[in-house]
């Protein structure tokens, strides 16, 4: 047993170190930025993907699934798309030992590889809305150092693309996808923020990109995804049109939600503790371990209860898994602890003769179920932890956040910056280099603390249409 690095003065050795104690991948493939996804961390994924489902069939959406090889020929037709993307595609050509007429690029998203397809989908008002999604793997040549979740070259990607009659419509999906993520996100217990970002980093080829992002301490924050308002920008190029009631042809206004992988990586970011990593109830791979505590005095009580309890559990629906092998009671608190498991409940042959289990959540909380209220009362202990979770979530995430009234204050930042922006790029561009990052943008909702009236821009000491915006350090 070794201890984890410091989180608050090492994070990223913290989190890397935390990834690879809970088991959540393989990094050892041999094409950098290509990672294996183990047993356990499917499993989280897989559930992490349910709750995505769930919420945004929820919303109308349907799956479809596009092909991974996308023509130059199509994805050059958005000049500014394939400008943004091009330094970052993998391209393919050859098939088998042939040149290929046409070059192929493996896809890095998905925009050029559907509109040919909806310029075929759509021709009347009635086949509107299109709303679809896929869950599908993306491809960028990332050129940084590549991290598990965060960073990597081949990306477990979730899109919902969609086509509305006109930038009204456009605009109430979008709303539509901000209600979605915060359902998703309520699941994880993971505080965000869903940001704007300046016009000088919007997704290529978008009219505006909101970003949803999460502190992870100090200046440092998360892009966990975003969604984008196209208006026609996409759709004259592919030439996505619909006759409209009154006979006229119109182009179709279209929205993307983008989402990937960096969802579990933030979730391992702002749970994690001292101890490893920590899941809410809905992503656990395994929500209830049930460990028998044996030796040769205590017969073969404990086990018989023990194996009763995780079948028990299984047949209502939980994810429970059984921990009978040999190793000491110790060290098996501390691997389930390092893997994030949301409660632990333990079988001696004092609780196997009282029909109960010791229970003991993630958070230390611990407490006695009765065996004969077994399913009811592990629902409660999971409620209450996810409750908790979500607690001591919003608290850090609150704490993450100050003030800068001047460009000054923005050196050595240790929170993410709340700062007054004229909304001028050169500005923006003052403020970055202030806090050696990035200008993240303009808030959507609420701010996490309040700060007041905004003051003058911090970077040109003008009032004049002056708002808040937020500072820090993109990880």
């Amino acid at each position: 047993m070794t201890d984890l690095p410091d989180k608050t003065t090492a994070f990223m050795d913290w989190y890397l170190a935390v990834v690879e104690a809970a088991n959540l991948t393989d990094k050892r493939y041999p094409v950098k930025g290509l990672n294996v996804w183990t047993a356990y961390g499917f499993r989280a994924r897989r559930n992490l993907d349910a709750v995505l489902v769930r919420e945004i069939e929820a919303t109308g959406s349907e799956a479809v699934e596009f092909p991974a090889l996308i023509p130059a020929t199509e994805f050059a037709k958005e000049k500014e798309h394939i400008k943004g993307f091009d330094a970052e595609v993998y391209w393919v050509t050859k098939g088998g030992l042939s040149d290929l007429d046409v070059p192929l690029v493996l896809r890095p998203t998905s925009e050029t590889a559907m509109y040919p397809v909806f310029a075929l989908w759509i021709r009347s008002h009635r086949d509107l809305p299109l709303n679809v999604y896929q869950i599908v793997n993306s491809f960028r040549y990332e050129t940084k150092t590549t991290r598990p979740f965060v960073r990597v070259r081949e990306i477990h990607f979730f899109e919902e693309h969609t086509c509305q009659a006109n930038e009204a419509h456009a605009t109430e999906r979008v709303r539509s996808n901000l209600g979605a993520f915060r359902k998703m996100a309520d699941a994880f217990a993971l505080p965000y923020l869903a940001i704007r970002r300046p016009d000088w980093d919007k997704f290529p080829g978008a009219f505006y990109t909101v970003a949803l992002d999460s502190p992870l301490g100090g200046a440092r924050t998360l892009q966990l995804g975003s969604i984008h308002h196209y208006r026609e920008n996409f759709s004259r190029p592919y030439a996505i049109q619909y006759e409209a009631a009154d006979g006229s042809q119109q182009f179709v206004h279209q929205t993307t939600f983008g989402l990937s992988e960096r969802l579990l990586g933030a979730i391992v970011a702002v749970h994690g503790d001292a101890k490893g990593a920590v899941f809410s109830s809905a992503i656990a791979p395994y929500q209830v371990v049930v460990i028998p505590i044996l030796g040769s005095d205590v017969g073969e009580a404990p086990l018989r209860v023990a194996e009763d309890v995780a079948a028990r559990l299984r047949r209502h629906g939980y994810r429970a898994h059984l921990d009978a092998g040999d190793d000491r009671p110790g060290a098996k608190f501390y691997r389930w602890e390092q893997a994030g498991v949301p409660l632990r409940l333990e079988v001696g042959r004092r609780e196997a003769e009282a029909r109960s289990a010791t229970s003991v959540d993630r958070l230390g909380t611990k407490g006695r179920v009765a065996l004969d209220r077994l399913e009811g009362e592990v629902a409660d202990r999971l409620a209450e932890f996810d409750r908790a979770l979500r607690a001591r979530a919003d608290a850090a995430f609150a704490a993450s956040f100050s003030v800068a009234r001047s460009l000054a204050e923005l050196a050595g930042s240790t929170r993410v910056r709340i700062v007054a922006w004229c909304g001028s790029e050169a500005c923006g561009h003052q403020i970055e280099s202030g806090i050696d990052g990035a200008l993240l943008g303009t808030p959507e909702d609420a701010l996490p603390i309040d700060p007041g009236a905004p003051g003058p821009c911090i970077g040109c000491g003008g009032t004049e249409s002056t708002r808040w915006a937020l500072a820090g350090q993109p990880l």
